[in-house]
């Protein structure tokens, strides 16, 4: 997501925070880059008009503060028109009124609208504790209907049964009817799409919002949708009158435009993104952090989510106690392994980390990548329950039979055992502090350096934080230096806070494939 958009911006405004003084001229020429790069990454022409001149008027009448560059100030400049860009406070789904809530879903055919309809329907049911029901309206698209009834089955909630024949609007009607005797909190309509937006569709969509009354009417639009999102959104807005935005398909594009566009054009918040396949990759839209995210300052609060939502309480207990005996065989490598992987992978997490976004290209040239991973677990796969809790028992003949069994040579089953190696001895250093795993041991690092004490005792459930609270994490965030692109404070020596990954001297050398420094 942004990713074409992250590394361009990234390096017009690095060219500006080197300097100690900028002219009219030098600020020009930047926004003259920046609103290139917004255009190529499906920004409509419109909405970069306009965030270009709201960024120079800024720009050229800011007041310098003596303790900031002025590169440094059109930085902070451009950030803060990103994030009204995009809405300056993350809005969620709207719940407050009378049961059942009606929460109705449209847009145009292939969108995603069925597949997110399981997802808002999972996520509330999960996270909510709310009784949802879902109702197919879809009576054109061959299977809609039972499409809808298998994502039910899939994620445990109830769909309304199919009466052949029905009209949308009836099957509207019955649906609300029925969640009102079913005792269900929510109903959400999956409305029936168009190839393109015509007549027949919106007066269809009119009639539906008229019988059922939906207290939301989300839009979903394919986030590859480019520059045509704008009309898309403008027409749907103008002839349904939408409350928010769900974007699919965040993870496959690297531009990202059409977020910033609908947004921006509309004015009606984007409130969920789909960022996989899986039912459950659905995230909330926080417009602070994907603004982050695009000018390369990391995203520290979404990282710590990720790991209080993955890391697995009884794992990280169990691994204590292990590490204060001093033990670490290659099955808690493997887990270790699998934990980062869940969280999305080396990528994943240093696009999450301020300042280490330009790192993944390095990382990715010197063949660290999620394949690494791949390839070492399938090397533990293929060893035997005795030969994965002692690993000095890996003679030659036991590597080839290894090695033959994953794919790999003697050379892939050595860099494991030597990067396994300085891992114990780490572990073995540390054991007496008993503090879980490598993840947990990133995590805690980062939660200190925010103030939060470590992730083993004193980490809040960031689920149960409402937004001010989350808010006021990311200051103490910013406040200890985490904000800042190319900082991350406890990096002395290159080892990640709170001794996160072994060895990391400037690189990843405790990792397999890196070239070691000269």
């Amino acid at each position: 997501m942004f990713e074409s958009l992250q590394d361009r911006l990234g390096s017009i405004l690095n060219g500006l925070t080197g300097r100690g003084a900028l002219s009219e001229a030098d600020v020009s020429a930047a926004l003259r880059e920046v609103r290139r790069a917004l255009l190529e990454a499906d920004v409509a022409l419109d909405v970069v008009r306009s965030f270009t001149e709201k960024v120079r008027e800024k720009a050229v009448g800011a007041e310098i503060l003596k303790s900031i560059k002025p590169g440094q100030m059109v930085v902070k400049i451009v950030h803060d028109e990103l994030i009204a860009m995009l809405g300056s406070e993350g809005v969620t789904i709207d719940l407050n009124a009378p049961a059942p809530v009606v929460v109705m879903m449209v847009g145009l055919q292939g969108s995603g609208k069925t597949t997110t309809t399981g997802k808002i329907a999972k996520r509330l049911t999960t996270r909510d504790k709310k009784k949802v029901l879902m109702a197919s309206l879809d009576t054109r698209r061959p299977a809609a209907q039972e499409q809808l009834r298998q994502l039910g089955v899939q994620t445990g909630v109830d769909t309304l049964p199919v009466i052949a024949g029905q009209s949308p609007t009836d099957i509207a009607a019955r649906a609300v009817q029925a969640a009102k005797l079913g005792g269900h909190d929510i109903v959400i309509l999956d409305t029936a799409g168009r190839t393109h937006i015509d007549e027949p569709l919106m007066i269809e969509m009119a009639e539906i919002k008229r019988k059922s009354n939906p207290h939301e009417i989300l839009l979903v639009a394919d986030a590859l949708t480019g520059q045509d999102a704008v009309n898309l959104a403008r027409n749907f807005d103008d002839r349904v009158g939408i409350t928010g935005l769900v974007l699919t398909r965040m993870d496959g594009d690297g531009r990202g435009g059409a977020a910033l566009s609908m947004r921006a054009v509309t004015g009606k918040p984007i409130k969920l993104i789909g960022v996989g396949e899986k039912m459950d990759e659905l995230e909330e839209f926080h417009p602070r952090r994907v603004a982050d995210r695009i000018l390369g300052m990391g995203d520290i609060i979404s990282l710590v989510e990720k790991a209080a939502e993955n890391i697995d309480a009884e794992k990280a207990a169990a691994m204590a106690a292990k590490m204060a005996k001093g033990k670490f065989d290659l099955n808690d490598l493997a887990d270790q392994l699998r934990q980062m992987q869940k969280m999305g992978g080396m990528g994943g997490i240093m696009g999450l980390m301020p300042g280490m976004a330009g790192m993944k290209d390095k990382m990715a040239a010197a063949g660290l990548d999620d394949r690494l991973f791949k390839r070492q677990l399938a090397i533990i796969s293929s060893m035997t329950k005795a030969e994965r809790a002692n690993p000095d028992l890996l003679k030659h003949s036991r590597k080839k039979r290894i090695a033959s069994g994953s794919g790999t040579d003697a050379a892939d089953i050595n860099k494991l055992l030597k990067m396994h190696r300085q891992m114990a001895d780490m572990m073995k250093m540390m054991g007496g502090k008993g503090k879980g795993g490598m993840m947990k041991q990133m995590m805690g690092g980062l939660a200190n350096k925010m103030g939060l004490g470590g992730m083993g005792g004193g980490m809040p459930d960031l689920s149960k934080l409402d937004p001010k609270q989350l808010e006021a994490l990311q200051k103490q965030a910013e406040a200890a230096g985490l904000g800042k692109p190319g900082s991350l404070p406890g990096l002395g020596g290159g080892g990640l806070p709170g001794g996160g990954l072994p060895g990391l001297g400037g690189g990843f050398p405790g990792l397999p494939g890196l070239p070691k420094k000269k």
